[in-house]
Formats: structure tokens, C-alpha cells, sequence
């Protein structure tokens, strides 16, 4: 048989065609799951490495009988089908094989943002009811901050050895030989399996549903897409918490027999030398990563590296050809994805700036449409039938997918909430009785089919690779001493990629910038705080009484143009700093970082 040539490889076409073939079996075996066919990869692939990390490595086999360990140890704890555990662990191939080993004995795993600390990390753990929690030696001291106020019958758990006052979660003991049909009840495909938080547009974080069968669907179907084989070793540095870093980039290099070389966090200074030494073939990317990447110094194994692919989202128009050309990428591809959506769009063609398309002959089985947008009411457009109208070439609207049924790729799994997932749903969108799952992100489409991103409607923004809340961001500031009124927005930042949360403050005798930022600094992730604020003497509201961030958001944090006083977060410094002239010329010229 010849040999394909890399160009052949590559052809758009080519990669539709293996997703296609790679995800075509998959519901002929509804008892197929990931965590059932990491045995059958076990038998295949053996002692080639499956999961490497500094100091620790499964191979395929090891993996398939760490994963019958945990599985064992969650029986023996009287855990059952739809029962619910948190995983609130960093980076580790252990983090995998936990929740492998868990969902293979039909538990739920709800895996938890390790950035979070106090009320979010209640909000996080309650919203899902769960048995247990599994925290790593890193997190169990956040873990046992708010042990009393979780909810009663929780068990927590440490995962390494570490003093921490909480029982040590072991599985030596128990036998790593594949399960026996008699130990349990092996759940179907159409089952969940995880819990994956998302922001969404509104509100705090939501549970999203995902059930074995996406699990299946997202590793094989991006495998089609990378061409992933034995010889492919995949760089992933991103969390694996998040469906990118946790499913898709393991998922994907494992059933097709490749290693995944997990790392806890990225690092832009070791990030090349790291790709390089480790001969890794493959890697996974938020566009925040590359940009970081590309704002780097030079070094040697920049060039030096085996990568024949880079996969990702958000890789944004003006940062796409320069990370290409400096770090000599072969092939980018770029896909649009939301934990909880129906649909994704893929850009095979390496279309710099664009986030995908759909070929047509798969239109019949991805309907997506772009809406007319109404930003006074926050809500797709409607028609005087009461119907909504498609968008036309360039035009910007809103992204809806059709729910064609509740089985199959098109369905919307939801979240935990279902008033939440409720408000997912557009019904009677072009014909009475039809349904469209929301995206709540707004895009246009070129005359070629290509969507690109153009912003996020509702009250989230996205900042450092993450979804930020505003009114979970405008709660915690609301409560600080002196603070009468808030509201939270997102701005646009020289070279950066999303947008800088910024809190517009009416306040008291008595507030103090110290309270406050040692307030935030205690409640959220770094992520979230906001880089500037805003005091000012009121805050108007429209005759609906909702605040009018988009004047806000359009005025942004120009001193010359924004009469009221206007502060940066210095992280050198500890404090909010007054933001002069000065300081927005440094920041607009780069040479003032965030």
C-alpha cells in the first residue's frame, strides 16, 4: 500500500472522511463507553506509554488497571449508577484515570475548577449533590476551608499522601484485573458521565451535562480529524478540568493508540523546550496560549520541535499567520466548541481567523443558523409572525443549532439546572415547533461558508482562557464595605485576547480600594478580578431597570475621555493604581502588561 503524502493527509476532505469513519460505529454498541474501551486499548497497545507526566507514567496497561482500581474502590464505598463525585484535582494521569475508573461503574464525575476557593467552590459542589469528594494534596487544605459548610453526608477524600486532616483515598489494595458483569451495572452510552462547568452567558457556573456517548463522539471524532495514530505523542498543558484539556486532547490521542504528555500548567519560558524534548507530535491550544507563546523571547527549540499539528480554539485573525510563521506549525486547526452545545464547527482548511465551517454535504446533519440579534432586549430578533430571521452574508448575529432530536449529535444534553438548560432552548425559530439550542455567542458568516467569532451576548466575558461571570463577579464586590452599587463588564485590551473585567463602583464614607482588592483577592481566582475600576457617583439604569453597561462598556478606561477616577490592578504592586494618561499610554503601547 502506498504511503499517504503529508499534503494528501492534510486534505479538508480527507479529515471529514476519518471523523466520519472513526465516529460511524459508535452506536452500533451502546455498552462501547470510553472507560470500557480503555481496556480493549489496554489488550492492543499494552506497555506503550498512555499518560506521562514528571516522575509518574501510565501505559496502556497500567492505565486500564489503575482505572479498575479506582472503579473498585468506588464499589467498596457503596457508590452506584447516577451517583455524583468531584474531582478536584490539578494536572496528574492519575486525574484520568479516576474519573475513567468512577464512570465505568456508572458514578457521575463533576470536575471542578481548581482555581476555586470558598463560595464558588460550594456553588460548584452543591449544584451537583454529590457523595464524595476527591481532592489532590495541593487542594486539600482549600478543600477543608469549607468542609463544614458543604452539604451533610459528603465524604471528602485527599488523593497523595499529605497530612491534610482528611482520610487518604487508597485503591493498593484492590485487584486491577478487568471488572467481572457481576460487580456492577455497566452504564450505556446514553448515560452521563461528567459534570463539566461553564459559565455559560448568565449567572454562576452550571453543571453541564455530558453523557458517555459525547465522551465517544469528541475522542473519536477529533482523531478523524488529527489523523491521530501510535506513533503521535500529544502536549497538553491545558486544565483537565475543561472539556479542551481533559477530553478532547487525551481523548482523541488515546483510542488512536498515541501518548498524552500531561503537564500541570503551561509555562511559556519551558513551554518549547518541553514540546521538544519530549518529541511530542501533536498539541492543544487556547488562543490566549499562543499569543503568550508568540509575546515570548526567542529560543533555540522553537524551531527545533516534531509538531505536524496544532489543535484549538480561539486563535484569533492577527495572531494566527505570525505563530504559524515564527514557530513553523505545519498545520493549524482551528474548531468553535461549547461544553454544552449540540454543534461545533471546524476549520479544516487552516482558513486564517476563521473559527469553521460545515461542508455541504454535512449540512443536513449540523443545521446551524446565525440569527438577527436584538441587543435592547438581549434576545434573537423576532418577526411580526413571531418567527426569527437568518442572517445574511457578513451579517452579525447570534448562533443557533437545531435540536433535531433527543438522541444523536444534535441533541442538547443540558445542565444539572434545567431551569438553566430551559433557557438554552429557542423554540418556533423559523416554523411552529422547532428548537434551537443558543449559543449565546455572536458570529458572521462569509460568502465561503466560514463562521468567525465576533463577541459573547449576556452578562459573561472571557479573560486568560476563561468564562468570567459578571454578576458572580458583581456579587462578591457588592458585599465589600462602602460599595452601594456595581456593575461588571468586559473591555477590549491592547494585544490581549477576550476582553479585562471592569467594575463600575457607586460607593460610601468608608470604602477603601485596600478592602476591596483584598476582598477579591480571597474569593476569586485571578482570572476574574477585575483589571480596572471605575468610581463614579451613579449608575444608570434603563426603564426596564437593568443597568446600562453597553454605554459603559463603550467608554471603556481612557482617562482623556472618562472624567471619573479610573484605577489598574498592579499585581507588582499589591493595589490599585490611579490610571493616568501615563499609565493608558503604557498599556496602550505594550510596554504596561496585564
Amino acid at each position: 500500500m502506498a504511503v499517504q503524502s503529508d499534503e494528501n493527509k492534510r486534505s479538508p476532505l480527507k479529515a471529514w472522511v476519518r471523523a466520519l469513519e472513526r465516529t460511524a460505529p459508535i452506536e452500533r454498541n451502546p455498552h462501547l463507553t470510553l472507560p470500557a474501551l480503555i481496556g480493549q486499548l489496554a489488550e492492543r497497545y499494552g506497555d506503550a506509554p498512555a499518560l506521562c507526566a514528571p516522575g509518574h507514567t501510565l501505559t496502556y496497561r497500567s492505565l486500564a488497571g489503575t482505572c479498575n482500581r479506582y472503579a473498585r474502590w468506588g464499589l467498596a464505598r457503596g457508590l452506584k449508577s447516577g451517583d455524583v463525585v468531584c474531582l478536584f484535582m490539578a494536572n496528574c494521569p492519575d486525574y484520568m484515570a479516576i474519573w475513567l475508573g468512577l464512570s465505568r461503574i456508572g458514578v457521575t464525575v463533576a470536575l471542578i475548577n481548581t482555581n476555586l476557593t470558598g463560595d464558588a467552590l460550594l456553588h460548584c459542589v452543591s449544584t451537583v449533590d454529590p457523595r464524595s469528594v476527591i481532592a489532590g494534596a495541593t487542594l486539600a487544605a482549600t478543600v477543608s476551608r469549607v468542609r463544614a459548610r458543604l452539604p451533610a453526608g459528603v465524604e471528602c477524600w485527599v488523593h497523595g499522601a499529605i497530612d491534610s486532616g482528611l482520610p487518604l483515598l487508597e485503591v493498593a489494595d484492590f485487584g486491577d484485573d478487568a471488572l467481572g458483569a457481576e460487580e456492577f451495572r455497566a452504564p450505556t452510552l446514553s448515560e452521563r458521565a461528567l459534570c463539566i462547568y461553564t459559565s455559560g452567558t448568565t449567572g454562576l457556573p452550571k453543571a453541564a451535562n455530558v453523557s458517555h456517548y459525547r465522551l465517544m463522539q469528541w475522542s473519536h471524532w477529533f482523531a478523524g480529524l488529527m489523523d491521530t495514530q501510535p506513533a503521535d505523542r500529544m502536549y497538553n498543558c491545558l486544565p483537565m478540568y475543561h472539556s479542551v484539556g481533559g477530553v478532547v486532547a487525551t481523548g482523541a490521542t488515546l483510542v488512536g493508540g498515541g501518548a498524552v504528555i500531561v503537564r500541570e500548567r503551561f509555562s511559556a519560558t519551558a513551554f518549547w523546550a518541553d514540546v521538544t524534548a519530549e518529541r511530542c507530535t501533536l498539541m492543544q491550544y487556547i488562543g490566549e496560549l499562543c499569543r503568550y507563546l508568540l509575546a515570548s523571547p526567542p529560543q533555540p527549540e522553537e524551531t527545533r520541535h516534531a509538531l505536524r499539528l496544532a489543535c484549538g480554539n480561539g486563535l484569533r485573525a492577527e495572531v494566527w499567520v505570525p505563530f504559524q510563521e515564527r514557530f513553523r506549525i505545519p498545520q493549524i486547526l482551528e474548531y468553535y466548541a461549547a461544553t454544552e452545545g449540540n454543534f461545533s464547527l471546524y476549520n479544516c482548511e487552516g482558513r486564517a481567523g476563521a473559527i469553521g465551517r460545515i461542508p455541504p454535504f454535512l449540512a443536513h446533519r449540523m443545521p446551524v443558523a446565525l440569527v438577527g440579534f436584538d441587543l435592547a432586549t438581549g434576545l434573537p430578533a423576532r418577526d411580526a409572525q413571531g418567527r426569527c430571521r437568518r442572517c445574511t452574508v457578513d451579517e452579525v448575529g447570534e448562533a443557533v443549532g437545531q435540536i433535531m432530536s433527543d438522541q444523536g449529535a444534535s441533541r442538547f444534553e443540558g445542565y444539572t439546572d434545567g431551569a438553566a438548560s430551559g433557557k438554552k432552548i429557542l423554540r418556533d425559530v423559523f416554523a411552529p415547533g422547532d428548537r434551537w439550542y443558543r449559543t449565546g455567542d455572536l458570529m458572521r458568516q462569509d460568502a465561503q461558508g466560514f463562521f468567525y467569532f465576533v463577541d459573547r451576548v449576556g452578562d459573561t466575558f472571557r479573560w486568560k482562557g476563561e468564562n468570567v461571570s459578571t454578576t458572580e463577579l458583581a456579587a462578591v464586590i457588592a458585599q465589600v464595605p462602602g460599595v452601594t452599587d456595581v456593575a461588571v463588564y468586559g473591555v477590549e485590551v491592547p494585544r490581549a485576547d477576550g476582553r479585562a473585567g471592569m467594575a463600575a463602583l457607586v460607593v460610601a464614607k468608608g470604602f477603601s480600594l485596600e478592602v476591596l482588592r483584598g476582598a477579591l483577592v480571597a474569593q476569586l481566582p485571578a482570572y476574574a478580578r477585575p483589571v480596572f475600576l471605575r468610581v463614579l457617583s451613579t449608575l444608570e439604569i434603563t426603564g426596564t431597570f437593568k443597568l446600562r453597561k453597553q454605554e459603559l462598556m463603550q467608554e471603556g478606561y481612557d482617562p482623556a475621555h472618562v472624567r471619573d477616577a479610573l484605577f489598574i490592578d498592579s499585581a507588582a504592586a499589591g493595589s490599585y493604581l490611579p490610571l493616568d494618561a501615563a499609565r493608558f499610554a503604557q498599556l496602550q503601547s505594550g510596554a504596561l502588561r496585564l
